[in-house]
């Protein structure tokens, strides 16, 4: 059986408020969908950024929008302050899109 990752079915986008990161995973085709919504649960993700997580600042959340074929994630904390006061090398948090794309289904 070949592994796949989320990137073999589906592309993201990402956006950020604060210390707040928001990863959204759109499938590429709608019968992708379903897979994406069993396996990208908020503890694959969770588990998958542990390292970044401040479990101080709540849980990481899952939002389903199926007329689109996408899971928005919102993960708080993860930015460490925000863009202004990070001092991390991506305090926007656009390469945890593409974190999350390597994740194994």
């Amino acid at each position: 059986m070949t592994t796949r990752t989320v990137a073999d079915l589906a592309h993201a986008r990402t956006g950020d408020k604060g210390d707040t990161s928001n990863i959204s995973i759109i499938a590429y085709r709608e019968q992708d969908y379903p897979l994406l919504l069993e396996r990208l649960t908020v503890a694959a993700v969770t588990q998958h950024f542990a390292p970044l997580l401040d479990p101080a600042a709540g849980p990481i959340r899952r939002y389903e929008l199926p007329q689109l074929q996408a899971l928005n994630f919102v993960l708080p904390g993860i930015l460490k302050g925000g863009v202004t006061r990070s001092l991390a090398l991506d305090a926007h948090g656009k390469t945890l899109g593409a974190a999350l794309l390597a994740l194994q289904l």
